[in-house]
C-alpha cells in the first residue's frame, strides 16, 4: 500500500481518468524515481494549464508488461499437449520488490491476462492440472510460496500484491497441503503445520472479542445459538486500488454508507466471486451488496477442512488434547452448517444473512461445497443433487447462478473451479452418472472454444455456448491457470471430448 499511500492524489487522479484503459494497471507500475520525487513533481506541475497526466505518468513510470514467450497455439494438437506447454508460459521466477508486487522464493505459476501476480484459490485448481502433468515439483513451490506469505504477512493475500494485504480469498491452503501429502506422504501434513495453524488464527482472529452490537468480529460471527460461524472481510473500508474507479461510480449510486459499501466490496473480493447477487440485498441492484453480513456456505465448508485437517496434524503429532479441543469445533460447525444453511424444504444450501437472521433465497453452485468436502449427511444428498442438477445445469455445464445480473459470477457464466467441485461432490455420494455428464459438457465447451479461437478461457458461456461469457468489472481474459488446470484433470478422469 506504500505506493498508493505516499502518492494518494496523484493515484487518485488517474484512477478516476480513463488514461490508462485497466485500472488494476497502475497500481501495478514501476516508478522510475523515488515516490517522494514523484510526488513532489506531481504537486509541483499538476496545476499548470499544459499538465498532461498520462504524459506524466508515462514519464515516471514504467507500465506492467505481460513477459513475452513466443509461444504459438496450434489448434491441430490436442488441447491436453498445448496445456502442458503453458505451463512454462505462465511461470514466473522469484522476483524483487521494486513495484506493489511482494517477492516469494520459489517459481510459481500466475492465472495470465491482466494477472501477473499469483491468487490464493485459482491456484489450488491450477496445482490439479500440475499433479496431472506430473509436475510436483511446482506444486511443492507454490506451497512453500504461500507458506512463506503467512510467515511473513501474516495470512494469504488475495494475491501477492501490497495493495491486496487487508483480505485474503477463499482457504485453499489445507487442500494445497493435503494434495502434496498426495504425493509425498503424511508427513507433509507436519512439515506445513505451524502454517496450517496460523493460517486458522487468521479466518478466527477476533472470537474472544465479538462486537455486542454486531455479534460479529472480522471473520468471526457468534451466531444466535451461540456458535461461531465465519463471514468475508477486509480490514479496509476504502475502494480497492485496483478498482478504484468503479467502486467510487457506484457508491455515487448507492444509499448505503460509503465506507460500509467499499468494506462490501472488497469482502466481495476476498470470496472470489467477485462479483455475484449472492452478496446483493437485491438480487437486481449492486448497490445494495452486503458481504459482510452474509454467512456464506462454501467458505464454511473450506473451514470445516481446514480444522479436519488440522486435527489430522493433531493426530500424528499426537496431542491429544489439541485432538479433542478440535473434534468439538467440527462437530460444532457441522452441526451449525446444517441448521443455518440447509433448507429441508428445498432440499438445498443457502447462505444465510446473520443480520437479519434469514437464509438468502439465490440458488447458487456454492451448494457443492458440503458435497464436495464431504459433509452433506447421506440421507440430505439424493434432494441436493437433484436440485443443483434441476437449478443450475445447463448445455455447457453448471452455471453459478440462474440470476441474470450482469455479474459475472452469475449467468450466463460457468467457471472451472465450481464444475470441479461440483463433479467430485457427486462422485463423493456415488452420483457417477450425473458427475460424468457435467464433466463431458465442461470439456467440450472448453474444448470447442479452443479449437475456434486457440485460448483456453477464464470463465465459459454454458447457457449458450456459442457466445463468450460478460459481465464483470474487465474483458474476458485468457491464459488461464485454474481452466487449465481443472480441465487437465477431468480428461485424465474421464477422457477427452
Amino acid at each position: 500500500m506504500t505506493q498508493i499511500t505516499d502518492l494518494k492524489d496523484l493515484f487518485e487522479a488517474v484512477q478516476l481518468n480513463t488514461i490508462l484503459e485497466d485500472g488494476k494497471t497502475f497500481p501495478d507500475c514501476f516508478p522510475k524515481y523515488g515516490l517522494a520525487e514523484i510526488n513532489t513533481k506531481y504537486q509541483q506541475q499538476k496545476s499548470n494549464s499544459d499538465f498532461d497526466l498520462k504524459k506524466f505518468v508515462l514519464e515516471n513510470f514504467d507500465l506492467p508488461v505481460t513477459p513475452q514467450s513466443n509461444f504459438e497455439t496450434d489448434t491441430t494438437k490436442p488441447v491436453e499437449e498445448h496445456i502442458n506447454k503453458l505451463w512454462d508460459v505462465l511461470t514466473r521466477q522469484p522476483d524483487q520488490q521494486s513495484s506493489s508486487l511482494i517477492p516469494l522464493p520459489y517459481p510459481y505459476i500466475v492465472p495470465g491476462g491482466r494477472f501477473r501476480e499469483i491468487y490464493y484459490w485459482d491456484s489450488y485448481f491450477t496445482m490439479l492440472g500440475l499433479q496431472a502433468s506430473g509436475r510436483i515439483d511446482m506444486i511443492e513451490n507454490m506451497v512453500n510460496n504461500f507458506s512463506h506469505l503467512i510467515d511473513t504477512v501474516g495470512n494469504i493475500p488475495n494475491g501477492n500484491r501490497t495493495y491486496y494485504i487487508g483480505r485474503s480469498q477463499p482457504p485453499f491452503y489445507s487442500l494445497m497441503v493435503k494434495l502434496l501429502a498426495q504425493e509425498k506422504g503424511k508427513g507433509i501434513l507436519i512439515k506445513y503445520f505451524p502454517q496450517l495453524e496460523k493460517e486458522y488464527a487468521f479466518w478466527m482472529k477476533g472470537e474472544r472479542f465479538i462486537n455486542k452490537d454486531t455479534n460479529a468480529s472480522h471473520h468471526v460471527v457468534k451466531m444466535s445459538n451461540g456458535s461461531l460461524l465465519n463471514r468475508y472481510w477486509d480490514e479496509n473500508d476504502t475502494p480497492r486500488p485496483e478498482s478504484y474507479r468503479e467502486d467510487v461510480e457506484l457508491a455515487h449510486h448507492s444509499s448505503s454508507n460509503q465506507n460500509e459499501l467499499y468494506r462490501h466490496l472488497r469482502a466481495g473480493a476476498e470470496s472470489g466471486w467477485d462479483f455475484s447477487c449472492r452478496w446483493f440485498k437485491d438480487v437486481n441492484d449492486f448497490s445494495t451488496i452486503d458481504t459482510t453480513e452474509i454467512i456464506p456456505v462454501d467458505l464454511n465448508c473450506l473451514l470445516l477442512h481446514l480444522e479436519e485437517t488440522l486435527y489430522e496434524a493433531y493426530e500424528l503429532s499426537e496431542d491429544t488434547a489439541k485432538q479433542k479441543l478440535f473434534q468439538q469445533k467440527i462437530t460444532e460447525r457441522k452441526t451449525a452448517i446444517e441448521h443455518y444453511c440447509r433448507n429441508e424444504a428445498a432440499g438445498f444450501y443457502f447462505d444465510y444473512d446473520f443480520i437479519r437472521a434469514k437464509q438468502k433465497t439465490v440458488y447458487s453452485l456454492a451448494a457443492a461445497s458440503p458435497l464436495f468436502f464431504k459433509h452433506t449427511p447421506p440421507q440430505h444428498a439424493s434432494a441436493l443433487i437433484k436440485n443443483l442438477m434441476k437449478e443450475l445445469l445447463r448445455d455447457g455445464g453448471m452455471v453459478c447462478t440462474p440470476n441474470n445480473s450482469g455479474q459475472q459470477w452469475d449467468a450466463p457464466n460457468g467457471w472451472a473451479p465450481l464444475q470441479w467441485m461440483t463433479i467430485i461432490g457427486f462422485e463423493n455420494y456415488g452420483y457417477h452418472k450425473e458427475a460424468k455428464e457435467i464433466a463431458q459438457r465442461w470439456i467440450k465447451l472448453n474444448t470447442d472454444v479452443f479449437k475456434r479461437t486457440g485460448k483456453l478461457m477464464e470463465k465459459y458461456n454454458v447457457v449458450d455456448t456459442h457466445l463468450e461469457a460478460g459481465g464483470g468489472e474487465y474483458p474476458g481474459q485468457d491464459g488461464f491457470g485454474w481452466t487449465n488446470g481443472v480441465l487437465l484433470a477431468l480428461i485424465k478422469r474421464y477422457g477427452a471430448q
